[in-house]
């Protein structure tokens, strides 16, 4: 009788993979079109999907939108993993440009500073996905800048950065300018538009 390596005993692991993947068509576009903050805790537990998408949540909040047309502004998703340690994880960054200093967004923007918000990032391509789901989205860095030249940024940069032990979920019902559509506990806030006078 043959002898059978140890490596074939391995049966219905987690990991075993599912799918392949053919090339897709090229209709993609890069950017981000809004953020989204919501207060850490607020969102409750999620209803995730078979395919690790949101579906709902089971709590009641608020949410605060904010329109961003720079091409500064990026989200990105690292993969860590050890073998030696047997550890996976994944750092989620937003790299947040905001134009105009104002004294309503210098204020807002100690607050996010503070706290630990979930962010939601909203792409050109109409969808959605939660960064720092289960741990928050800590503010790591950032600047409150004049500018020098008359062309140069007057605003805001902050970067925030989350850890989770899976990459950010997609929202499944998320269209364009309403990452929570279907989800009757979600509320847009004051603060979501900017003022008629000009000052958000």
């Amino acid at each position: 009788m043959p002898i059978r390596s140890p490596f074939f005993n391995f049966v219905n692991m987690a990991c075993d993979l599912t799918m392949g993947r053919t090339e897709p068509c090229k209709e993609s576009v890069g950017g981000i079109d809004a953020i989204y903050f919501v207060d850490f805790g607020m969102l409750g537990e999620p209803t995730i999907g078979t395919d690790d998408e949101i579906t709902d949540f089971d709590g009641t909040f608020d949410y605060y939108k904010y329109d961003v047309k720079s091409s500064a502004t990026t989200y990105e998703e690292a993969i860590n993993s050890s073998r030696d340690n047997g550890t996976t994880f994944f750092t989620q960054t937003v790299n947040l440009t905001l134009k105009k200093l104002t004294k309503k967004m210098h204020k807002e923007l100690k607050l996010i500073a503070f706290g630990r918000p979930h962010v939601i990032i909203e792409d050109r391509n109409g969808n959605a996905f939660v960064a720092g789901l289960n741990r928050g989205c800590e503010v790591t860095g950032g600047s409150v800048v004049t500018g020098g030249a008359m062309g140069d940024l007057s605003g805001y940069t902050l970067t925030l950065e989350g850890q989770e032990e899976l990459p950010a979920n997609f929202l499944e019902e998320a269209v364009a300018g309403d990452p929570f559509a279907g989800m009757t506990n979600a509320t847009p806030t004051a603060g979501t538009q900017t003022d008629p006078s000009g000052t958000p």
